[in-house]
């Protein structure tokens, strides 16, 4: 037996042997991939195709779900032949990687749609992230994709920036404590028995200059350390994710893609990463033909390369025939090449692909949006539901209501309750890349919001929840965007004649021209696109108790509308149970907890504002405020309000000075005042009172979700290390100064309700 096929031999040996069996084509074609669309041919897997474009191997086939638009069983089908023709059809034999986007989801037909990842964040619960991500492995796995591109640890406090509703948010603590969990979920205990994880965008991609998507990112060294990087940090360190994609972005002149210092320096020699670097989608080639570093497609692959990339996707534009030629004549040094296929080889022996390269049969429907993934969908939409505004408790809705009033054009729309990564909002995408390559695909497959699950809708929602003893109206009054107000006279009309009335209202998620968010769509305002402000205006004056409903990926600015309306519901994008959880929420059947994972600005002129100033941000001195507004959010990071109230007493610092590694506990007893059982999310801040160099105002250093009922108190109980006072100072080393540390709790960032300090003794 070769060594490389032994499984009693670890992967390291194995990758080594393989490598030295290995000519220079078998070689470079590890370090790119192809669209699984160009080897198929009337919907199957063709061998014909397979010989003439992957006859040498291949280290990649992407978008094996959206991008061929089959069933899964076809998928695992199509996997199978691919993996049958590598093993059998090349010299050596070596299977693919296929990889496909899971950001909410597995996105493939029948897969579970869950909210969005600004929706996941608002529920502050990693354990559901685990789960959620758990159930996405079990989805890909069972079709043999073993690469997730998720989850995106991008810190984002720039809501113009389309893509802020793929994020968690603004707070890297929270960031980094979803996205372990995730890793965790999606790979496993065993990653031979997983999927690997791919963290993006590495790195600052969230901090794109006028909320452009792909725009240069201004971020100080120290502030990419503490801010931008350590959500990434943690879940290598932590969680051992195997694979990690370069953000699109410049930081001070150095594309990403070819940042020697992020993908080496500090991603393998600083936090010891064992993985692969993948190169997002065209970014090699954006050396040359978008960032202008690289004068040709191959000095593109060199730097790429020679920085730490080890594979392009989709294609290889750059790590082509020319490439290779240039590495024959020794212009290209070939260790950089061994290097790279070294690391590729060891993951996909790591994942066990050479010893079980095929997947077993078995019922996909006893995998694919059970009645048990449903549930998980509604339970991640109820929590990720954060009420904002609840003006002489109008929420819950009153039992004995006789009728109400559904209006809005996210009212009926399922569609527009999913995320820009989701199936529906990918199918003409895909088609459109397919007609490029010269690809067919069904037609009808690849048409635009074609959705591939049952998606309750807001509207179906309430209806079902009314259950017949409450009459139910409906009106979309106006679309999304447009000038039209044909519809204006119908809502209003249908207002009139209700108890109270549902607006639901906000954007379309997707990257397609009629989108107003997701990648690629990136605005100046944040107000209610088109006329959806002038009918919610219209409405609200008929006289009637207004809800609004926001279904929307990015913090919106509510201008009047949060003075006026007497309750608001951020819902983001729910999912495919969305409209159950709204109706949950608005009946009473669940009491929301969800909390603000970012700050929403009072205006788009306020931007950044985000909850972790330093001493001298968030004022204009000396009079504080702007001549036309206060500086501050309209909702902070962590808000979120409930149908009970909470108390916070009895803190307790324990020791109150320390000293070397030690740990500093921290507890509170939290109290259920109100007549209703809920969640109350405990904030825990802390800011370093004095130090070298200037410190956030406060802090994130954890939180808890503390289920309580009526009258019930629980302690809330954090153990603080020492190493989260941590911070980079002026030498640009990690320290942890001697000083006092001011400790605050409450229920989000602003609404703190206790405090105290600390004392750390060098």
């Amino acid at each position: 037996m070769d060594l490389y096929k032994d499984p009693a031999r670890s992967p390291e040996q194995r990758a080594d042997d393989l490598l030295s069996r290995m000519d220079l084509d078998e070689k470079v074609v590890q370090l790119g991939g192809i669209w699984a669309m160009q080897l198929l041919v009337d919907c199957r897997f063709s061998t014909e195709r397979a010989a003439q474009l992957i006859k040498n191997g291949i280290g990649q086939v992407c978008r094996v779900g959206v991008g061929t638009t089959l069933e899964p069983e076809d998928i695992r089908t199509y996997v199978n032949d691919l993996q049958r023709f590598l093993v059998e059809n090349t010299r050596l034999g070596i299977p693919a990687l296929v990889h496909e986007e899971c950001l909410d989801g597995f996105m493939a037909k029948q897969a579970t749609i869950f909210p969005q990842a600004i929706g996941l964040a608002s529920t502050w619960d990693p354990e559901l992230v685990r789960e959620i991500a758990t159930t996405i492995r079990g989805h890909m796995l069972s079709v043999g994709v073993r690469q997730g591109l998720a989850p995106v640890l991008d810190v984002s406090r720039e809501p113009r920036w389309g893509r802020i509703e793929e994020t968690y948010g603004e707070d890297p603590y929270l960031i980094a404590a979803l996205g372990v969990a995730y890793v965790k979920g999606l790979q496993g205990d065993d990653v031979s028995q997983g999927v690997v994880a791919t963290l993006k965008h590495f790195a600052g991609y969230g901090k794109a200059e006028g909320g452009l998507n792909l725009a240069p990112a201004d971020i100080p060294a120290r502030m990419l350390r503490e801010v931008y990087l350590y959500p990434f940090e943690r879940a290598v360190k932590e969680a051992g994710a195997l694979s990690v994609m370069n953000a699109y972005n410049e930081i001070d002149g150095i594309p990403c893609v070819a940042s020697h210092e992020l993908l080496t320096r500090i991603l393998r020699h600083e936090w010891g990463f064992k993985g692969i670097v993948v190169s997002d989608y065209f970014a090699v080639i954006q050396l040359q033909r978008f960032h202008h570093t690289a004068a040709s497609p191959e000095e593109a692959a060199l730097q790429a390369l020679g920085a730490g990339t080890d594979q392009e996707l989709p294609t290889p534009d750059c790590m082509n025939d020319k490439f290779k030629q240039l590495i024959r004549d020794g212009k290209f040094p070939l260790e950089l090449i061994d290097n790279a296929v070294r690391r590729v080889l060891k993951l996909k022996l790591m994942l066990g692909l050479f010893d079980r390269p095929f997947i077993q049969e078995g019922s996909i429907k006893k995998v694919f949006d059970t009645p048990g993934n449903r549930d998980l969908a509604l339970k991640a939409a109820r929590e990720s539901i954060v009420l904002l505004k609840n003006e002489g408790d109008l929420l819950p809705l009153k039992r004995n209501i006789k009728r109400l009033a559904v209006i809005g054009p996210n009212a009926h729309s399922p569609r527009n309750q999913l995320g820009d990564y989701t199936y529906p909002a990918q199918a003409q995408l895909m088609g459109m890349t397919a007609y490029s390559l010269e690809c067919q695909l069904p037609h009808e497959e690849v048409q635009a919001d074609r959705m591939t699950v049952p998606v309750v809708s807001i509207f179906d929602g309430i209806r079902k929840k009314a259950s017949g003893k409450c009459k139910v109206r409906y009106a979309a009054g106006c679309d999304i965007t447009g000038d039209s107000r044909e519809g204006f006279e119908q809502a209003v009309r249908a207002a009139r004649s209700v108890d109270a009335v549902i607006m639901v209202m906000g954007g379309k998620s997707g990257q397609t021209p009629e989108c107003t968010c997701g990648e690629m769509r990136d605005r100046t305002t944040l107000t209610l696109p088109g006329v959806q402000e002038a009918l919610l205006k219209e409405v609200y004056e008929a006289g009637k108790p207004v809800v609004l409903v926001i279904i929307d990926g990015r913090p919106l600015s509510l201008g009047w509308i949060a003075e006026k309306i007497p309750a608001i519901i951020e819902a983001w994008l729910p999912g495919e149970e969305g409209g159950s959880a709204v109706a949950d929420v608005l009946f009473g059947e669940f009491n929301p907890c969800g909390k603000l994972p970012v700050s929403f600005p009072r205006s788009v002129g306020q931007l950044p504002v985000y909850y972790g100033l330093k001493p001298s941000g968030g004022q204009s001195q000396y009079w504080g405020e702007y001549v036309d507004s206060c500086t501050g959010p309209m909702y902070e990071f962590g808000f979120g309000l409930s149908y009970t109230d909470f108390r916070f007493t009895n803190l307790e610092i324990d020791p109150p000075q320390i000293k070397g590694k030690m740990t500093v506990r921290i507890g509170a007893d939290i109290t259920n005042t109100g007549e209703t059982a809920g969640v109350e999310v405990v904030q825990l801040y802390v800011n370093d009172v004095v130090a070298s160099v200037s410190r956030p105002v406060k802090q994130l250093v954890g939180f808890q979700r503390l289920q309580l009922d009526p009258g019930e108190t629980r302690r809330a109980e954090f153990e603080l290390p020492i190493d989260a006072l941590a911070f980079y100072n002026g030498q640009m080393d990690r320290v942890i100064e001697p000083g006092v540390f001011k400790v605050m709790m409450g229920r989000s960032s602003s609404d703190i309700l206790l405090q105290g300090e600390f004392e750390f003794l060098q």
